[in-house]
């Protein structure tokens, strides 16, 4: 039996410029995950697509970073890019930007959960098995599994009561998803790659700086800190707009 044709994923289109791809991260998709860049589109063309079970785009398997990422590098990196990848998402654009490094210009990664490229530091290895318990036990009411989901990802939101359906859904496509910690990125190709990298932490979990220190030490990423919105990055709007916009014109410049 021939493989299933690979799914499109629908892809939500704003303004106008050069072109900036953002892969959002787990439970929401790419309209509601990237609410706060749209300042940007005054001078960029935004890409968000909506990843295999979230938004618009039907779920058709397991959710897996390195399916997704072949997705976006075949979909949305047919022409040079500026990729931003948020969680989940920035494992995504890690694999993606390593199997299609001419159609990225620039990569910025905010807290990719990958917990494995730490190693022998038992705080990490622990945060990593709570995120793959949450994956794993299916069980759990999709409210009940985001109450116990967001103060260990470290987002500083509220789980509305009744759960909004885009959030059940989100949380649902979770439920089985391959695991980050098991993610292995191919950080020496990222640091061989013909672009610039840059890593973003919130500021507010000790884990999540080491991942991210140790992903920009091997990358020779740049690195930052925005902080004041936890592990939702992006919603800090003006400040991560201006370093995202700011690394991308560096890059071109340069370039």
């Amino acid at each position: 039996m021939s493989d299933p044709e690979p799914i499109r994923m629908h892809v939500h289109e704003w303004g106008s410029g050069p072109r900036m791809v953002l892969v959002h991260g787990g439970v929401l998709g790419g309209r509601e995950a990237w609410r706060a860049q749209r300042p940007l589109t005054e001078r960029w063309t935004l890409l968000a697509p909506d990843r295999p079970g979230h938004g618009r785009t039907p779920r058709s398997r397991r959710q897996d970073f390195e399916a997704d990422a072949q997705l976006v590098a075949d979909q949305l990196l047919d022409e040079p890019s500026h990729l931003v990848g948020l969680s989940y998402g920035a494992i995504v654009a890690m694999y993606a930007a390593a199997l299609r490094p001419a159609g990225v210009r620039s990569l910025t990664i905010a807290e990719p959960p990958s917990s494995g490229v730490v190693k022998d530091v038992p705080a990490v290895a622990e945060w990593g098995a709570q995120v793959r318990s949450i994956f794993e036990n299916t069980d759990v009411p999709p409210a009940d599994a985001l109450r116990r989901f967001f103060p260990i990802a470290g987002t500083p939101v509220e789980v509305p009561d009744p759960l909004p359906e885009p959030l059940e859904r989100g949380m649902r496509q979770l439920f089985g998803a391959r695991p980050p910690d098991e993610a292995d990125p191919p950080l020496h190709v990222l640091r061989d790659a013909p672009f610039p990298v840059l890593v973003v932490s919130g500021g507010h979990s000790d884990v999540q700086e080491m991942i991210c220190d140790v992903i920009a030490k091997e990358t020779g990423a740049e690195r930052a800190v925005c902080a004041g919105m936890g592990h939702l990055i992006p919603d800090t709007g003006e400040p991560f707009n201006t370093l995202i916009e700011q690394f991308a014109l560096r890059a071109d410049r340069t370039a």
